[in-house]
């Protein structure tokens, strides 16, 4: 499947919708908590069993998107839009058949590894193409798109707990809501698939129609020219790293802590957000039913999503080193305040974790810029696909801290608030971990750029004396 190159007159504004609806719709995978108490209830599961899916999925999607980043680069978004399609619906088909017959191993294999391929693969899947249809604001443009992966839940939360309510909670009725979520999703995902497409020339203006022309601005004087002498006021060659050597910087290796600490802070709440809530307030006066905990997933959502464009289009005003000392040292501070205050305010726990997942989002949508910044446009699709393994690090990490934690303290007698206490003092560490990280990132030594081509600037000049 070749590169679907845009055609004259095409509009960049046309791409984000296709990156969103795929990002909408693997963005599902942010609803997963909304699935776990009927699955420990209908399959007699622990909280730390009943996130193997979501673990697994995460897991998958930083392998595969660490993995099959150069295939994306080779093939282009279309190409990976289509494995998406096919890995993530399948996922829920598998997971279907899992819940109908009471094998909880086809829903890990189904949910988590081949929905997981398909949700790095998706994830990845427009980053390269928006960066370089937006060369003046890709923290805007990642934003816009990856946006939609925050904001998955948003839809899916409710509509889950609903079908769950409409079909049951016992295990056909988690079989028929993964049915249809697979069906679904399959059709919204096509409607990227058919859209996408990328530039067809690097370097000219995004929006406009693309230009076979090798010199668009031709010189009216048909004599030759000599090679301009280079000045301090000439443009600086713009940096190309590849992804190879791009992994042998210590710039790689910053941001892949700052990203791992960020998410596992952020996927810890959000992994089991309607327990979370159910638990901290299960013995105050205003217990959470299970449709506000549903509800409180989707705010969760909602903040996630929000901070995905808000944050990462601030991040184009003040610079990606100063957001992310904002993401972890503030972040830091509200998980302060929920371990301190939380069970005794439920706007402030709520605020709080709308915080940090706003903050979540941003470190998601920020760090494609970042790439960009340090390593340019040259891989930037593939080198975004390595530094997800952190995100897959992250994925077994949060979870397994949050969940065995909350397992061994209830286990001891302990209830409500105090299940996650020690858990969240883990997670300020880890987030003071990723600020000193990211103090630590410098531009990119010259000896790991690659060299521009210079066959296309030869033929510019050559041109007027063939005219």
């Amino acid at each position: 499947m070749s590169p679907p190159l845009a055609p004259p007159g095409w509009s960049r504004w046309l791409v984000p919708p296709a990156a969103l609806s795929v990002h909408l719709s693997i963005g599902q995978a942010y609803a997963w908590s909304v699935f776990k108490p009927p699955l420990e209830s209908a399959l007699g599961l622990s909280g730390t069993q009943s996130a193997l899916p979501f673990q697994l999925g995460i897991v998958m999607l930083g392998l595969s998107a660490a993995f099959g980043g150069t295939l994306v680069e080779r093939n282009g978004p279309r190409w990976a839009m289509t494995v998406a399609l096919v890995c993530f619906s399948s996922g829920f088909l598998l997971s279907a058949l899992g819940a109908a017959i009471e094998q909880y191993w086809l829903i890990v294999l189904g949910y988590g590894f081949v929905g997981g391929i398909g949700l790095g693969i998706g994830y990845i899947s427009p980053v390269s193409t928006l960066i370089k249809w937006f060369p003046d604001r890709p923290g805007m443009a990642t934003g816009i798109a990856i946006m939609g992966f925050g904001g998955g839940a948003l839809i899916a939360s409710p509509w889950s707990a609903r079908m769950l309510e409409a079909f049951g909670a016992d295990s056909s009725g988690i079989a028929l809501a993964f049915l249809v979520h697979g069906l679904s999703y399959a059709v919204f995902m096509l409607l990227g698939v058919l859209l996408v497409r990328v530039p067809r020339a690097t370097g000219e203006p995004a929006g406009h129609p693309p230009s076979t022309d090798p010199d668009p601005h031709p010189h009216p004087d048909p004599r030759p020219h000599p090679d301009p002498a280079p000045s301090p006021t000439a443009p600086p060659e713009p940096i190309r790293v590849s992804a190879r050597d791009a992994v042998r910087t210590p710039q790689f290796w910053c941001l892949w802590i700052v990203l791992c600490m960020n998410v596992t802070a952020g996927i810890g709440i959000l992994e089991k957000a309607a327990p979370m809530i159910t638990d901290f307030f299960a013995d105050t006066s205003t217990p959470v039913s299970a449709t506000a905990a549903a509800g409180f997933v989707a705010l969760l959502s909602a903040a996630n999503m929000a901070g995905r464009i808000g944050w990462s289009t601030t991040s184009d005003l003040i610079g990606r080193k100063n957001i992310y000392r904002v993401y972890l040292g503030v972040g830091a501070l509200m998980y302060l305040l929920i371990a301190l205050l939380g069970d005794s305010s439920k706007p402030l726990f709520v605020l709080c974790a709308l915080v940090v997942l706003s903050f979540y989002g941003g470190g998601f949508a920020t760090i494609p810029a970042y790439l960009k910044d340090l390593f340019g446009t040259y891989q930037v699709g593939a080198i975004h696909g390595r530094l997800l393994t952190a995100w897959s690090t992250a994925g077994v990490l949060g979870p397994l801290i949050v969940n065995w934690i909350a397992d061994r303290q209830e286990e001891a007698g302990r209830q409500g608030a105090s299940l996650y206490g020690l858990s969240f003092g883990i997670m300020i560490g880890l987030l003071v971990v990723g600020f000193l990280a990211n103090e630590f990132v410098r531009p990119v030594h010259p000896r790991h750029h690659v060299p521009a081509p210079r066959e296309a600037a030869d033929v510019r000049r050559q041109q007027p004396e063939s005219a």
